[in-house]
């Protein structure tokens, strides 16, 4: 796998000619969130915010069984490892952090932190740290002392996408027994310029640092004192396959032994399970360390403009200055309120935040999408579902791009990539710690958007990200919709810089946000971001629109109703409410309250941002818009005999009929801050979120109604379990009501102190009991379930704990 001289010398003369081109290597701008871990399916893993550049990955197991070695070396978050927990204790993507890895199957904790000098402009430094476990076991048959004497391989890997160039220094020196002290690595890279990354031992927490000794004579050429290096070069499309790689170069060395020594005649699996030894010129760099016990090692990246290598010394001073830094700024915006104001609750939301936080990602890469426009995909017939099935089993769709996304992300292990819906939630807490950082957020999505208007609802970029999905859920699909959550983002940063009155999700008491630095940026950032939110909103109208005109539908706008595209008789993927029970069968006069609801929102975001870059002309229409969704949703979505809004569908004599099914979907119209203090139809709403055998339960509101027939059945996705981020939405309406004046005050007020109550302590104690967040939990138990390290959404439980107590009204049961 190593480089001939005359590959060598080839690469050398095209780089030098590259080189001579100062734009190629120009140096990247001192942006204090250019580096970062965002390499977010990673344990560990540090890239910059460039398309194609350095990208960096940690990888680590005990080795002292022969048959286990290969199960227990940890790369990529996995749903199934035997894990006790992982994630972010504290993180600010501006100076860093620091992560915890309870690795249970191993017996290691494994402490990794970053930090940036000065802001980044002088590079940064992680460290990487081992503990044994106090619940660590002995390997199979072993005496040894297990606290003093585990055994773990460490692995570095180092890549270079594109243009640029990497070398190990003094490759020499280091190529017959390994590398006795630091290694260094010299490269220069796009948008990056020169730098240097130096990967060196230092005892830190520890009196010594102890590698494996042992008697076998292959330890003479390659002592574990040392450290190895492997330097490859490989495809560019194969540079992510770092545990592939890795273990590659294992093989290479056991197979060495095996012809030497003979399989009967092998060393200890410390030295068999070790990398070649062979530094020198290549994009893809493995370096490995081997340690008994517990170990410390420190990563240096030091831009070319930096005479200096930070110390040891300097990096510890940095962890404790960030660490308390970022505890001085958590209480300032987001300290947990009564009562929840105990070290411990304090603990969790730091917790759960710096997870979500600490998710961002970069990711760059073509995308699958299917641009045929296929007539069957306007869903206009009666069996629509099925025709588009045909479509799409006969369309064959091509890869488009590469685009580039910054964005957060649902889970590192199940769900590693930007979800349109999800997003707009992960934002919400980040808005009140960084608002900075989430306009560059919002921007990239939006810089995604295509010439009429679509954003794709999940953006799977590049052949990484599509190893996590399964094939038949990679196209894209550029007629399919996704609630636009992110436009609830916008409210917030509006509220920052002008508070609005209350009446709706946005008001600035719910949302307990603080103020920008400097309004007029945002100003500015808002008037260049505008055009693309004209045309994402004018792109909802004109292809999720519903049919009133070849129905009987009285309504007091003929032309605001609307329909998910994308609909099958088992699911609604594209409304994020997957499997909700609808109207049966599916059909073409179908109307969806839910995205009713989220145009209204949609439209209110618009105007306000409207009204604040002085567009008079479009506020005004956009406020028209929002009082026809606002009217349509009572005349079209509201059942006078179920009390409760609901779909539409036609029957099978041409009219329009209303189909119930009481739960999350009756309620959207209250969650999107559609309806006022004294609404006609608040009262009935209210009464259906507090029945107990309709949606209240003691750990959140359910998805669905204990009483409807549907649930609990199936797939069970959405047909009960409670959901943190739609319980969000009520929590946060409930305490709208319940600080403004009007008939449903005080009951609004007694569910809102409940309801925030059961929300926390259900995430609290499952976080407790298993150490992660995590999808749903179930309505009867309260117990986490599902995708687990679920630290997206599910952080909005930060954003309860921080909103204020309220003392309960008189007059109202219990819940």
């Amino acid at each position: 796998m190593h480089w001939s001289s005359s590959t060598t010398l080839l690469l050398l003369n095209a780089l030098t000619a590259i080189a001579a081109d100062d734009s190629v290597f120009s140096k990247a701008s001192n942006d204090s969130l250019l580096w970062g871990p965002y390499r977010p399916n990673l344990y560990f893993g540090l890239r910059p915010r460039l398309p194609k550049s350095v990208t960096t990955g940690l990888l680590w197991g005990r080795v002292e069984d022969f048959t286990e070695v290969q199960h227990l070396i940890r790369y990529t978050c996995e749903q199934n490892e035997d894990m006790a927990g992982y994630g972010w204790d504290k993180y600010d993507p501006r100076s860093g952090g620091v992560q915890t890895v309870k690795d249970k199957g191993n017996g290691i904790d494994m402490e990794t932190s970053f930090v940036k000098f000065d802001e980044g402009r002088s590079g940064w430094g992680a460290r990487v740290k081992g503990t044994v476990r106090k619940d660590a076991q002995p390997s199979l048959g072993s005496q040894d002392d297990v606290q003093e004497d585990l055994k773990t391989a460490v692995f570095i890997t180092v890549g270079m996408e594109g243009l640029g160039s990497m070398q190990v220094l003094e490759a020499e020196a280091g190529k017959d027994l390994g590398f006795e002290k630091e290694v260094v690595l010299d490269g220069q890279a796009q948008g990056l310029g020169e730098f240097r990354i130096t990967i060196s031992e230092s005892k830190g927490s520890f009196n010594h640092l102890k590698h494996p000794e042992h008697g076998h004579p292959s330890y003479r050429s390659k002592p574990l004192d040392h450290t190895l290096v492997h330097t490859v070069q490989v495809p560019e499309e194969a540079l992510w396959q770092s545990k592939a790689l890795v273990f590659s170069s294992i093989k290479t060395t056991i197979d060495g032994y095996v012809e030497e020594y003979t399989q009967e005649k092998m060393p200890p699996p410390w030295q068999t399970y070790t990398i070649q030894n062979m530094p020198g010129i290549g994009n893809f760099h493995m370096i490995q360390k081997v340690f008994e016990g517990p170990f410390e090692f420190d990563i240096f990246y030091t831009p070319g403009s930096t005479d200096n290598t930070p110390s040891s010394e300097d990096l510890t001073s940095e962890i404790e200055k960030v660490t308390k830094s970022f505890a001085s700024k958590y209480a300032e915006v987001l300290a947990p309120q009564a009562p929840f104001k105990d070290e411990a609750h304090l603990e969790f939301s730091q917790s759960l935040f710096s997870n979500l936080i600490g998710g961002i990602g970069y990711f760059y890469g073509d995308q699958v999408v299917d641009r045929s426009y296929a007539t069957e995909y306007e869903e206009e017939n009666e069996g629509f579902w099925q025709e588009a099935e045909e479509a799409r089993a006969r369309i064959q769709p091509k890869l488009e791009g590469p685009h580039e996304l910054f964005t957060s992300i649902p889970s590192r292990p199940f769900f590693p990539r930007g979800f349109l819906w999800d997003e707009g939630f992960h934002l919400l807490p980040i808005v009140d710690f960084d608002p900075e950082l989430v306009w560059q957020i919002l921007s990239s999505w939006f810089n995604t958007i295509d010439e009429d208007g679509w954003i794709a609802r999940e953006q799977i970029l590049g052949n990484e990200a599509r190893s996590k999905v399964p094939q038949q859920f990679q196209t894209q699909y550029p007629h399919y919709a996704n609630p636009p959550t992110l436009f609830m983002v916008l409210e917030a940063l509006l509220d920052s810089a002008v508070p609005k009155a209350r009446g709706g999700i946005a008001d600035q008491q719910v949302l307990g946000i603080s103020g920008l630095a400097n309004p007029n940026s945002m100003k500015s950032w808002l008037a260049e971001l505008y055009p693309l939110l004209q045309r994402n909103f004018d792109w909802y109208r004109k292809t999720q629109f519903g049919d009133l005109k070849s129905y009987d539908r009285s309504a007091f706008s003929s032309k605001e109703a609307y329909r998910w595209r994308g609909r099958t008789p088992q699911h609604i993927l594209t409304s994020g409410l997957d499997d909700y029970p609808r109207a049966q069968p599916p059909h073409p006069g179908e109307l969806h309250v839910d995205l009713m609801a989220w145009m209204g929102m949609m439209s209110r975001s618009i105007k306000r941002v409207a009204e604040y870059l002085g567009e008079t002309e479009d506020a005004e229409r956009y406020a028209k818009i929002l009082e026809a969704i606002r009217r349509n949703t009572d005349d079209l979505h509201w059942s006078k005999e179920e009390q409760t809004y609901c779909d539409a569908t036609i029957d099978a004599y041409e009219e329009s009929v209303h189909v119930c099914h009481k739960g999350y979907m009756s309620i959207f119209p209250f969650m999107t801050g559609l309806m006022g203090p004294n609404h006609e139809h608040l009262g009935a709403v209210l009464d259906l979120i507090a029945n107990k055998e309709d949606l209240w339960s003691p750990f959140g509101i359910r998805s669905l109604s204990k009483k409807d027939e549907f649930y609990g059945t199936e797939e069970n996705y959405w047909r009960s379990p409670v959901w943190i981020n739609i319980n969000y939405l009520i929590v946060s309406n409930l305490l709208n009501i319940a600080q403004q004046s009007g008939p449903h005050q005080a009951k609004a007020t007694n569910m809102y102190t409940s309801l925030r109550k059961n929300l926390v302590t259900t995430v609290y104690e499952s976080w407790k009991e298993t150490g992660f967040a995590w999808e749903q939990f179930n309505p009867e138990t309260g117990k986490g379930q599902r995708t687990r390290h679920f630290t997206g959404w599910t952080s909005l439980v930060v954003k309860i704990m921080s909103m204020p107590e309220l003392k309960k009204g008189s007059g109202h049961d219990e819940l």
